[in-house]
């Protein structure tokens, strides 16, 4: 429970921050579609919608606006629409997330057992397609990988490392070298749930 209430103070004190910068600042920033009520911002192939008197979120399915006030849809759109930096550009190399991290991170993204690379393996026709329908490009590298825009041009890589009898397989985020000038660290973890989530949602419409 407490681990629950602390996610929503955390969301909570994410839209308060928002509510501190000047909309219009924003959207020249970003050169977002505005109106009186809400700025649009497009994430992982979808349009987003923030109220500007709140910092709510709404996510648009194709039919329908729909609640987007998850946990990592706010910390992950938030913080990119408020701290990404107005000189930021992609500099076109790839460098795994781990590295963007102190010294003392570097081990949390590895595991012995990494279910979400199990489950792709299991259904790789339908991680394919899963992650086509997202915009995303194949990658050379990865048994199977993929780069797919998150925000404003920003890709994540994701290399999918197939098992065998001897090794399980392994799911690799990469990010371009300038990712800290559109995403912070901490963030990073909030959009790999939340891109990670997007691919399983696809898998299962299909």
């Amino acid at each position: 429970m407490a681990r629950t209430n602390n996610y929503l103070i955390q969301a909570r004190q994410a839209k308060q921050r928002f509510l501190t910068y000047d909309s219009q600042a924003l959207i020249r920033k970003l050169n977002l579609k505005a109106d009186e009520d809400f700025l649009y911002v497009p994430m992982l192939c979808q349009t987003y919608r923030i109220r500007r008197a709140t910092g709510d979120i709404d996510r648009f399915t194709g039919t329908a606006w729909v609640d987007a006030n998850s946990y990592e849809e706010v910390m992950t759109l938030l913080d990119l629409v408020c701290d990404s930096r107005e000189d930021r550009h992609l500099s076109g190399r790839w460098k795994n997330m781990s590295a963007f991290g102190l010294l003392f991170h570097q081990n949390l993204l590895e595991g012995t057992r990494d279910t979400w690379a199990e489950a792709f393996q299991a259904d790789q026709e339908g991680f394919c397609r899963a992650c086509i329908a997202l915009g995303g490009k194949p990658l050379p590298n990865g048994d199977i990988a993929y780069a797919i825009e998150l925000f404003d041009g920003l890709p994540v890589a994701l290399q999918l490392w197939l098992g065998d009898e001897e090794f399980p397989p392994n799911l690799r985020l990469l990010w371009d070298e300038n990712a800290a000038m559109y995403i912070r660290y901490e963030t990073m973890y909030f959009a790999k749930a939340l891109l990670l989530d997007r691919i399983a949602e696809e898998m299962k419409s299909e």
